[in-house]
């Protein structure tokens, strides 16, 4: 038998053997998902660190209700409205506000700022080992790759003491900013013929600042609404309760007790996922696709054809998919949306694309609407716009390229991923987490393997 018909029968073999028949998941109540039927997520652990609120309990019933986040009970809509009052960044403060559980006075933030600052740097020998010479084709996996270098530099890598678990932590949220620029420039000198510029990290600037001048360059080539927009956006992204796919993730393999750059890494793995990182560049290419194909971008009747002939699979990737909208929590609104929403409309008049956003809030007023048709008329499902809708968006318009754009995500979850393995691994009962699995394989007998037939 030849391997390419060997490897077919094998092929056939296995995706026979994955087959379960879907009415056993009703059968023994399966949560599929880790969600109930109603749509909720199973209560799978207890955090004191960010809530999602999206729905609400009555009645044995769920109502949507308007949508708020909370950074250890603070609402995010207080923390950005208090540094943008002030005109400062917020990053730093919204780290020490996860991880402290409190928000610092002006001489703790301007010490914890300083002493992250001071991180940030690698020794060189990492950067030209681990990073530059070992070519990447994707600088999320490049991270990944990065991180579990870390343990090599780290005397007390397997230490799980609650000192230690704080440096590293506070040592790998400053770093990531660094490892993912030097990683773009590496993909971008290998597999974009871009000229290798490698800035070191400046102490003077905050986490946005810092990372648009070891990307981009010199200060004069990135605005201050720039870098504001992306501090938002950092703070919008650094934490999202423990149910999320990649802070999950973190909390299981943290569970085991394993090292934080393993625990890391897998929660990389998790963000890379199409389903959970990297809907804001599917926007991206939706909304160019629309662009083209409406001719009249301020007419709401066309934008809500077209949108139809999406759902109807009939254009765009033909998924049937409307990018950017719905969340596994949130039903009414997400409030990082509306908050990225507000500062996006300034940037777009500064970088003379108000049209373009224009189109995007047409979008983002008509398509629950659109699903309502699209579903019909008896329908209650409750859709809104998420943060991945606008996201995309803003980094385009800083000129931030479409590669950094999950890693930025990490960039900023980061600081929840390990405020969570902290929380698991010091509060948590010391347990590793292990829900159940019901086999449903029927009786198999050993056969000799004289009497074994070849795949057929």
């Amino acid at each position: 038998m030849d391997d390419t018909k060997f490897l077919s029968q094998l092929s056939d073999s296995i995706k026979q053997s994955c087959k379960i028949d879907s009415e056993l998941f009703d059968k023994y109540d399966v949560k599929r998902g880790l969600r109930n039927k109603d749509g909720t997520g199973v209560l799978a652990g207890l955090t004191n660190i960010g809530d999602v609120v999206g729905y609400k309990k009555e009645n044995d019933k769920v109502v949507a209700i308007p949508g708020r986040l909370l950074y250890r009970g603070i609402d995010i809509e207080e923390i950005t409205q208090g540094f943008q009052k002030d005109d400062r960044h917020g990053f730093d403060e919204t780290v020490f506000l996860l991880l402290t559980g409190k928000l610092p006075n002006k001489e703790e933030l301007k010490k914890f700022s300083a002493h992250m600052a001071h991180l940030r740097s690698l020794p060189d020998s990492f950067i030209k080992d681990m990073i530059l010479s070992m070519k990447g084709k994707d600088v999320l996996n490049m991270l990944a790759r990065s991180v579990l270098g870390l343990y090599i530099l780290d005397d007390e890598a397997d230490n799980i003491s609650l000192p230690n678990m704080i440096t590293q932590t506070l040592n790998i949220i400053a770093k990531f900013p660094s490892i993912i620029a030097y990683s773009y420039q590496a993909f971008s000198h290998a597999y974009q013929g871009k000229t290798l510029s490698i800035r070191y990290p400046r102490e003077d600037l905050t986490v946005a600042e810092n990372f648009l001048y070891m990307v981009k360059g010199e200060c004069s080539r990135y605005t201050k609404l720039e870098a504001d927009l992306l501090d938002l956006a950092l703070v919008l992204h650094a934490e999202h309760g423990g149910g999320n796919n990649s802070t999950f993730t973190m909390r299981v393999t943290s569970s085991s007790e394993t090292d934080i750059y393993s625990a890391v890494t897998s929660a990389i793995g998790s963000l890379k996922g199409p389903l959970h990182g990297g809907a804001n560049l599917k926007v991206l290419d939706m909304m160019d696709n629309i662009k083209l194909n409406v001719t009249n971008w301020k007419d709401t009747k066309e934008v809500e054809q077209y949108l139809l002939k999406i759902l109807n699979k009939q254009a765009f990737d033909k998924t049937g998919k409307i990018y950017g909208i719905g969340h596994a929590v949130y039903t009414i609104s997400d409030p990082r949306a509306a908050l990225l929403r507000e500062k996006a409309r300034e940037l777009a008049i500064e970088k003379n694309r108000l049209d373009e956003f224009q189109l995007y809030e047409l979008v983002d007023s008509i398509t629950p609407e659109v699903f309502r048709i699209f579903k019909g008329e008896q329908s209650t499902k409750v859709v809104c716009i998420n943060v991945d809708f606008y996201s995309g968006f803003v980094y385009s318009c800083i000129d931030i390229p479409k590669e950094l754009f999950t890693p930025l995500f990490a960039m900023a979850r980061i600081a929840g991923w390990c405020t969570h393995r902290i929380e698991e691994l010091t509060f948590s009962g010391k347990r590793i987490i292990r829900p159940a699995f019901k086999s449903v394989f029927g009786k198999q007998e050993y056969i000799p393997i004289a009497n074994r037939h070849e795949l057929t």
